[in-house]
């Protein structure tokens, strides 16, 4: 009997993208079913009753939520081309950089997008020190875990996507080839893969999405 696989996303979330990626990496047969957040489906809030959030992903009816979480069910349950390091040290290892990307590094880079023009300077200077730490952890490496994509690639790849974004948006450099070598080398390696390439979303509704989340932002942080 073949496998029930459903991936509740939305087309531009970047904890989804992740999941994406992995499916397609194991080469895992999956329905995708786009979620709108302002309206969310009975399905979403029954199979993510606490936090009504995608992505999730539903596999012969039990769900999973939370990317990271998601990420390694995935990996336990297609055992084929591991995501995962098999060492227990490395496996922690990775689970805990995946942690800092998400709680360091995003949250500071989103905390620069969303300042004011007079706290920018410091607001860049914390999220530079993310990416420098970032930046230490693939020395020598072609992808986070070696020659090949894994998990925490997968966890770290909203960088090659939404950095660029960002830096188009407020016409500003934050990672490039002479401050991040390493950095820069691995989101060309990471951009190139077809498995990743062919999954972004549109990069001119992204700039729009994002644009125009900033500008309310920005408004609703201004004194009235």
């Amino acid at each position: 009997m073949a496998e029930e696989v459903k991936l509740f996303r939305t087309w531009s979330s970047r904890y989804s993208l992740r999941i994406v990626w992995a499916l397609k990496l194991k080469g895992i047969e999956y329905e995708t079913i786009f979620e709108d957040l302002t309206n969310k489906s009975p399905s979403l809030l029954q199979y993510n009753p606490i936090h009504g959030k995608v992505p999730v992903l539903v596999h012969d009816g039990k769900p999973v939520c939370e990317s990271l979480v998601i990420l390694e069910y995935v990996d336990d349950t297609w055992k084929h081309n591991p995501l995962l390091p098999q060492d227990p040290y490395e496996k922690s290892m990775a689970r805990f950089w995946a942690n800092f990307g998400d709680d360091k590094l995003m949250k500071s880079i989103w905390q620069l997008f969303i300042a004011h023009e007079k706290d920018q300077d410091v607001a860049a200077v914390a999220a530079l020190e993310n990416l420098k730490i970032v930046e230490e952890q693939l020395k020598g490496k072609k992808f986070f875990h070696g020659e090949t994509i894994g998990y925490l690639d997968l966890a770290f790849g909203w960088i090659a996507n939404l950095v660029s974004i960002i830096e188009e948006i407020m016409s500003l450099k934050l990672v490039d080839g002479e401050r991040f070598p390493h950095l820069s080398s691995w989101i060309q390696n990471f951009m190139d893969a077809p498995v990743i390439r062919d999954c972004w979303p549109p990069r001119d509704k992204m700039i729009i999405k994002y644009q125009v989340g900033r500008e309310k932002h920005l408004a609703a942080a201004t004194p009235k």
